[in-house]
């Protein structure tokens, strides 16, 4: 199958339907991008970037609900996505521009080869992306050419394995991979190395626990329910909420040791995390 008919398939079964709201593969597609611009995990990502006052460019921009909430936020936007298709390629975005009233600049091409000049854009996102890149260091250093001195790659949800023959139980796994063959992991050192050989500052590293951007679909609360059940298990939920209450300094710094342990063991194939990196001032500042 296409990506697309993987994708109309998934639509087309009753009991995933929890899953293509989770991916924003719902019609109207207005709504689903709205939704996404009002969700914890956009919130957290904007939180990432500069003040909104430039140029975005959204790599591999899928349905463009990336594209529609970075231009929600004031950004100029440019959404690259290679797929003509109208369900979950440049023909989605298109329709989402019109229906919205907002404006993308849409280009079909490939991240290994984007067709920008030099010091083009004050930010790089890419939710989802940087894993199905053909050659990944090649995509980062395309990433870093186009971006100005001083701007931000966000990359986000990417799959992580902790060995190589972890690959293929996340294929196996995968709801749809089956279908279309399209999805890849990497491992976390070969992201790290790839953004940083092609001379970007590697500011951020977020494990799968560590933000909403990561853990969605689950929302802080049941992260935090997720996190401290074991404990709760033990001494009860009340007491479990206030020792991890994020009201208190002791609270934070309790919880977030724990969330780092629980990061720590996580093994699990294709887990999620998330980075941010910039693009050093001419002068040398970051």
């Amino acid at each position: 199958m296409s990506w697309e008919e993987a994708v109309r398939w998934l639509r087309n079964q009753p009991d995933q339907q929890f899953l293509v709201r989770a991916c924003y593969f719902d019609d109207p597609l207005e709504g689903a991008a709205l939704r996404f611009w009002q969700s914890a995990e956009w919130k957290a990502i904007a939180a990432l970037l500069p003040r909104p006052d430039g140029k975005a460019l959204d790599l591999g921009a899928g349905r463009g609900i990336s594209s529609y909430a970075l231009a929600r936020d004031g950004w100029e936007v440019t959404a690259l996505e290679p797929d003509p298709s109208d369900l979950v390629g440049a023909g989605a975005i298109h329709s989402l521009a019109r229906a919205s009233g907002l404006n993308f600049n849409v280009v079909s091409e490939f991240s290994e080869q984007l067709p920008f000049a030099d010091n083009t854009f004050d930010v790089v996102n890419c939710r989802q992306v940087l894993h199905h890149a053909r050659d990944l260091p090649q995509t980062c250093r395309e990433i870093f050419r186009v971006l100005k001195p001083g701007g931000v790659m966000v990359a986000t949800r990417e799959h992580v394995l902790s060995k190589k023959d972890d690959l293929q139980a996340f294929l196996n796994a995968h709801s749809l991979h089956k279908f279309y063959g399209g999805e890849n992991a990497f491992l976390l050192g070969e992201y790290k190395s790839a953004i940083k050989n092609a001379g970007l500052h590697l500011d951020k590293v977020m494990a799968p626990l560590d933000s909403p951007i990561n853990y969605f679909p689950m929302t802080p609360e049941q992260c935090f329910v997720h996190c401290t059940r074991p404990v709760a298990e033990i001494v009860g939920r009340p007491l479990t909420n206030m020792l991890f209450s994020q009201g208190h300094v002791l609270g934070r710094v309790l919880m977030k040791m724990l969330v780092s342990a629980i990061n720590g063991r996580d093994n699990t194939p294709g887990r999620l995390y998330s980075f941010v990196a910039i693009k050093a001032e001419i002068n040398g500042k970051r």
